[in-house]
C-alpha cells in the first residue's frame, strides 16, 4: 500500500460498463470498497455482481470504465494491467485446487514471484492463519469441503494482495456448514486485516457476513449500504422486497407523514410526496390479535418451532404475513385484527425510488408508535 492511500477506498469502479452484444451485463456501475471492509455483491441470478467480479479481478474487459486499486488504476482508457499484476486474491466457486497437489504446493502456486525460499515460511503463515497448519501434506480430495474452502482462502491470501475477491464462496457447501464456514471465513479476513468483496444471492449470508451489501439487479446497483441500512431503510422497492420478507400494499397520502392502506392509516418513515404511492410491511412489524369483527382472515400458517409464519387476507385480496411467536393461538380461517408497529417505508407507485418531500420542520410520528386496523 502506498504511504499516502491509506484513505483511500480499497476499490473504486467509476461507470463500469460490460456488453454482450445487445445485453448490457454491467450498466454504469459505480463502487467504492473501504479498506479492511467485507463488502458483498448480492443479486439474483443473471444480474451482473459476477461479471462485475471478472472485471475488478481482469478476467474480462470492461466497454467502459475506471477502476482503481489500492489508489492505481488498472482499468481505464488506455489502461488494461493485467490481472496477474493487479495483486488481487481470487476464490472461484469451485476453489480451483488443483487435485493432483498437495495443500502446500496448491497454496504456493500463487508464489511463484518469490525466491524459492521465502515460499516454504509464507505457506506456513497461510495455512496457520486458516488453522491448516497440520494439513499441508494431504491431497484435496482427503479434506472436507469446508476445509478446501479454507485453502482456496490461505491460497489466496499468501501472495498477501490488496484485494480478496471471492465468487459465491459458500454455495458448494451442504446447508448444515455454511453457517459454520461463514464464521470462519469472516474471522479469517478479520485477522488478516483484509479487503474482500463476495459474491452471493444468498440475502442471509450477505446481511450476517458483510460490513456493506451492494444491491444489484439488471445490471445496476440499487443501493450500498450496512445491511441494517438495507433492511430497514430500502432506497428502492426492489432493495426492499429483495432484502428479507416484505409485502406490498397501495396507499394514498393522508398528511406528510400519514399514509391510507387497506388495513388502515399507518406513519411513514419519512415525508411524503405523492398522493399515490406502495407501502412495505415486514413480518414482524405485523402484529395479529384474535377478533371476531377482524378485517383479516388467517389463510395459511406455517410453523417452525421457535416461531411462524401466519398469512392472512384482508379486503381486496391483498395478503400479509406476520413473524409470530411459538405459541399456536390462531388457525386457519380466524379474523383477526391487524397493528402495525412503528413506520412503514413508501415508495412513488409511478417510479421505483423511496418517496421522500423536502425536508420540512415537521417530524414523522415515532417509530415506537403502533397503529391498529
Amino acid at each position: 500500500m502506498r504511504p499516502d492511500a491509506a484513505d483511500l477506498p480499497a476499490l473504486r469502479c467509476a461507470g463500469l460498463t460490460k456488453r454482450y452484444g445487445n445485453t448490457v451485463a454491467v450498466d454504469h456501475v459505480d463502487l467504492e470498497v473501504p479498506r479492511g471492509s467485507l463488502t458483498a455483491l448480492l443479486g439474483p441470478s443473471g444480474c451482473g455482481k459476477t461479471t462485475v467480479l471478472r472485471l475488478v479481478a481482469g478476467l474480462l474487459d470492461p466497454d467502459a470504465g475506471v477502476i482503481e486499486i489500492d489508489g492505481h488504476v488498472v482499468t481505464g482508457p488506455g489502461v488494461a494491467v493485467a490481472p496477474e499484476r493487479r495483486n488481487v486474491g481470487m476464490v472461484f466457486q469451485d476453489y480451483a485446487l488443483f487435485p493432483h497437489l498437495n495443500v502446500a504446493r496448491n497454496v504456493a502456486y500463487g508464489l511463484r514471484h518469490l525466491p524459492r525460499s521465502e515460499r516454504p515460511a509464507r505457506v506456513a503463515s497461510a495455512l496457520s492463519l486458516v488453522g491448516l497448519e497440520t494439513l499441508g501434506q494431504r491431497l484435496p480430495t482427503e479434506l472436507s469441503g469446508g476445509q478446501q474452502q479454507r485453502v482456496a482462502l490461505a491460497r489466496a491470501l499468501a501472495p498477501g494482495p490488496d484485494l480478496i475477491l471471492l465468487d459465491e464462496p459458500f454455495s458448494n457447501l451442504d446447508a448444515s456448514l455454511r453457517a459454520t464456514v461463514r464464521e470462519e471465513v469472516r474471522t479469517i479476513l478479520r485477522a488478516a486485516e483484509q479487503t474482500a468483496v463476495f459474491v452471493t444471492h444468498d440475502q442471509e449470508e450477505a446481511l450476517s457476513l458483510a460490513d456493506l451489501v451492494a444491491v444489484m439487479d439488471q445490471g445496476r446497483i440499487h443501493q450500498v449500504a450496512t445491511p441494517q441500512t438495507l433492511y430497514t431503510q430500502p432506497a428502492t422497492r426492489f432493495v426492499a422486497e429483495f432484502v428479507g420478507e416484505a409485502d406490498v400494499l397501495p396507499g394514498s397520502r393522508a398528511g406528510r407523514y400519514l399514509v391510507d392502506t387497506p388495513i388502515g392509516r399507518l406513519p411513514t418513515d419519512r415525508a411524503l410526496r405523492a398522493g399515490e404511492v406502495t407501502v412495505v410491511v415486514r413480518p414482524e412489524s405485523l402484529g395479529l390479535r384474535p377478533a371476531e369483527d377482524g378485517p383479516g382472515v388467517v389463510t395459511a400458517l406455517s410453523y417452525f418451532g421457535h416461531d411462524q409464519l401466519v398469512t392472512v387476507e384482508v379486503e381486496g385480496g391483498y395478503r400479509l404475513r406476520s413473524r409470530r411467536g411459538p405459541g399456536l393461538d390462531l388457525a386457519r380461517g380466524d379474523r383477526v385484527r391487524l397493528e402495525v408497529a412503528g413506520p412503514v417505508v413508501a415508495f412513488d407507485r409511478h417510479g421505483d425510488h423511496a418517496d421522500e418531500a423536502a425536508p420540512a420542520p415537521d417530524r414523522p410520528p415515532s417509530s415506537s408508535e403502533d397503529v391498529h386496523a
